[in-house]
């Protein structure tokens, strides 16, 4: 499938490294402008020479804490003068944060909301507005399947993820009129460096391969997704092929939730 984005401008948050970085080199791929938001200036100044030598694409990087409103305004006025408009957002930044919910203290709940809701609804309420002026934009969140299906001690993170769900349909419901699209896609079993990090807590006493495997079964296709499956996703629903999709999610997991 053939997707151009000539002309079209996508900041991504948590770009510098798995998800993010795959969405944002496909995105680059089809010929958009990217802008990154990342933590760590070393891999985010990593990610963005890599895909300006591999794309014809303009691509630049902000380190940027998004679940901090005021790093969000410094930044968002610096991007302000190099771009006219975002035309497209995709919401990443996240983690897997998980435990029993005796011990979710309000701290790491509220730090778990900062950083993959209200970082979401702010940057959403700050580039819809040119978005609906110039009639056209797209708002794609990345949420995860685990909230559809949580099980005992995956909070924060379900929780959160779960209001991902709601603000995707609420935003999509207020901004149809003016052609701005915001959609959900759901990551299940997909490369990245969560999962050396998931496999030291869940199952130490296996090997990595060990790990893998055992989680895989669970999947239909049965294997682990790649990060440029998931960002092929992202591509469909950032361009006009999916002018008539919005307040949708879409599970990119190999067939592993039991749920649609």
């Amino acid at each position: 499938m053939q997707i151009d984005l000539s002309g079209r401008t996508a900041l991504i948050t948590g770009g510098s490294r798995g998800i993010g970085r795959a969405i944002a080199s496909r995105l680059a791929r089809s010929g958009a402008n990217v802008i990154l938001l990342a933590r760590r200036p070393d891999l985010l100044a990593e990610t963005v020479a890599t895909i300006q030598k591999t794309t014809n694409a303009r691509v630049v990087g902000h380190s940027c804490d998004v679940s901090s409103q005021a790093a969000l305004d410094k930044v968002l006025d610096v991007i302000a003068r190099d771009f006219p408009t975002v035309d497209i957002l995709v919401n990443n930044a996240g983690s897997s944060a998980r435990g029993p919910f005796k011990k979710l203290s309000r701290e790491s709940l509220l730090a778990d909301l900062d950083l993959k809701v209200n970082s979401a609804l702010y940057l959403s309420q700050k580039l819809a507005p040119a978005m609906e002026k110039q009639r056209w934009g797209r708002i794609i969140n990345v949420l995860s399947t685990a909230a559809k299906t949580p099980s005992g001690g995956s909070m924060p993170t379900t929780l959160t993820r779960a209001a991902g769900f709601t603000l995707t349909k609420v935003l999509a419901n207020e901004l149809a009129a003016s052609n701005v699209l915001v959609n959900s896609v759901c990551v299940g079993m997909i490369e990245s460096d969560q999962w050396p990090r998931n496999h030291k807590v869940r199952a130490p006493e296996l090997s990595y391969e060990e790990f893998l495997t055992r989680e895989t079964k669970a999947i239909p296709l049965g294997r682990i997704g790649t990060g440029e499956e998931f960002a092929n996703v992202v591509c469909f629903l950032a361009s006009d092929l999916a002018s008539y999709v919005t307040g949708t999610s879409i599970n990119v997991d190999g067939g592993r939730c039991p749920v649609l």
